[in-house]
């Protein structure tokens, strides 16, 4: 059984790009994967954040570099890009995982908050896939993880552009999925549900939309970062071969809920 398992998930030795990879989610799956023999580039623009989340994945025994980077920028990207083929000689695995959220009632949004929080999720994973898909085209080979979630539909309340951005992301996850199948490159995405940061439980949760986010969720709790690891393994393995263009949801059963 070991040794079967070891070749239908075996890692060892990729090397995986994960944007947002000091935030709550993305660093637990960089964790993850390092676990696992990946090498590891984190890009985030949170410089602070970055230093110990490589201490932590270095401790694990593989290589790691931390970039930080505005991810809305070609350029930057792109010379992120040659900073890791030159460090580790090939990018395999490529986790989308940047963006900010608001709270802010729909008639208030200002458009300088609407393209923000557009640009952090939809146009960041879009530059990403173009500079790093380019690169798994040319070879042949790779598999990109974008986030999408509950939100992108149906859309959730007090989350206007999030959903809006997240419902982009899952198309271009199917567009992406069908455009680089023959290419051996596959394209796919999480769907989480709740995995409530502290940001997010002060500015999103309060008592009430606690209560009925729990009471639609079968099993009655929020998800826990660690809980998206496995499918994030499982899509950067050749144990998913032949999964592109899919949306894995990860939400405690929240989809599935009526009454």
């Amino acid at each position: 059984m070991s040794d079967y398992l070891q070749k239908t998930f075996n890692l060892t030795g990729k090397t995986a790009v994960v944007i947002g990879g000091a935030g709550f989610l993305c660093s637990e799956m960089a964790i993850g994967l390092a676990n696992a023999g990946v090498n590891i580039a984190v890009l985030d623009k949170n410089e602070e954040k970055l230093k110990p989340i490589i201490e932590k994945i270095k401790v694990l025994g593989v290589k790691a570099c931390g970039i930080s980077l505005d991810v809305t920028k070609k350029e930057n990207l792109l010379a992120a890009k040659d900073d890791v083929l030159k460090r580790f000689g090939s990018v395999d695995i490529l986790i989308n995982g940047a963006g900010v959220n608001a709270p802010t009632p729909f008639f208030d949004i200002k458009v300088e908050e609407w393209q923000a929080i557009l640009d952090s999720h939809i146009t960041a994973t879009f530059l990403a896939c173009q500079v790093f898909g380019e690169e798994m085209v040319k070879s042949k080979s790779g598999s990109i993880i974008n986030m999408s979630s509950a939100s992108a539909g149906p859309p959730l309340s007090k989350a206007f552009t999030y959903s809006i951005a997240k419902a982009g992301i899952r198309n271009l996850t199917q567009n992406l999925g069908r455009e680089w199948a023959k290419s051996n490159v596959r394209v796919n995405c999480l769907r989480p549900g709740f995995f409530p940061t502290e940001w997010s439980k002060k500015h999103f949760i309060d008592e009430a939309r606690n209560a009925a986010i729990l009471n639609h969720t079968p099993m009655g709790r929020y998800g826990k970062p660690e809980e998206l690891v496995g499918a994030v393994l499982w899509l950067s393995s050749d144990a998913a071969t032949f999964v592109t263009g899919a949306e894995i949801t990860i939400d405690g059963g929240f989809t599935c809920m009526t009454i």
